[in-house]
């Protein structure tokens, strides 16, 4: 069983601070090599220090170490796909990824001198690196119980890994993730290059109750089908936090959290969080799958 205790961080969003108390142990788990191959089109891991992203709550993670088994030829495959080569809760994303995006900003809604700072409008992006192509089926929404409203979340990488594969489908790559978002045209924010929060789910401030409890600001996919991507992919900016498999940032561990939450923070396309490991999770974090398109 594993041996927790109470520990309490105090993270600073923009200018104010909150308690956030999560369990904790002496250290982080050593991620063991990756038992997936990347797509071909995806560069190789970037192993080098964990960026630092503030954007969602840091917690200490659990020290007992886990073995990830290889993903499997005979996990069972998604539903029968519909002519475009997607189940019918997924997404076609064909089109062509921008390696290294220029993305400047025309006006700041914090002092740019932040790390969370908000951007309210960027200028249209330009492509300074190779652009590859990519075709795969991404599910529309954030993942969702059967039965339920609000997207699930308080999950892990490990366990949103798991969860993709056992409904026949992969966790996404985050340069899927990415284009998924952005489209061609790589916008900042999922709905384009100007920051609406009336759109998506994001810039709330009042984010703890009067316990110190992190407030649920989450909301239905179908009341947000406002906030859609190029391709139709809901929620992608704002909501809940990604888990994704990082393929292009750097980091320690195979996991990336992509797309920003409720908070008022980057809320972006491009921007991860690395510096959560495999087995982190937080009350803000969820995911959605991808799968390879027939």
């Amino acid at each position: 069983m594993l041996r927790r205790s109470l520990v309490t961080r105090f993270v600073l969003y923009g200018s104010f601070s909150v308690a956030i108390i999560a369990c904790a142990s002496t250290a982080p788990p050593k991620a063991p090599p990756l038992a997936s191959t990347p797509l071909p089109s995806s560069p190789p891991l970037r192993l080098a220090a964990a960026a630092t992203d503030e954007s969602t709550p840091k917690a200490a993670t659990d020290s007992t170490s886990t073995s990830y088994a290889a993903e499997s030829s005979t996990s069972p495959e998604p539903a029968e796909a519909p002519p475009n080569g997607c189940p019918t809760e997924m997404v076609l994303v064909e089109g062509s990824y921008c390696t290294e995006a220029r993305q400047t900003c025309a006006e700041w809604l914090d002092p740019p001198s932040l790390k969370v700072a908000r951007c309210k409008e960027f200028a249209p992006a330009e492509c300074v690196g190779p652009r590859e192509k990519k075709r795969f089926c991404i599910d529309r929404d954030e993942y969702t119980k059967q039965g339920e409203a609000m997207p699930e979340t308080d999950v892990s990488w490990t366990h949103a890994k798991e969860s993709c594969e056992h409904q026949g489908k992969r966790l996404c790559y985050e340069t899927e993730w990415e284009l998924a978002c952005e489209g061609e045209q790589m916008l900042a924010y999922s709905i384009g290059n100007k920051r609406d929060s009336n759109k998506c789910n994001y810039d709330k401030t009042d984010l703890m109750d009067n316990r110190g409890k992190l407030r649920d600001y989450r909301k239905a996919s179908k009341d947000l089908d406002s906030c859609k991507s190029p391709y139709g992919v809901r929620n992608m900016t704002g909501n809940v936090d990604e888990w994704t498999f990082r393929d292009r940032t750097n980091g320690q561990w195979r996991s990336a959290m992509k797309g920003g939450w409720w908070m008022a923070a980057r809320n972006r396309c491009r921007p991860a969080t690395t510096a959560h490991d495999e087995l982190y999770s937080g009350f803000q974090s969820g995911y959605r799958c991808c799968a390879n398109a027939k």
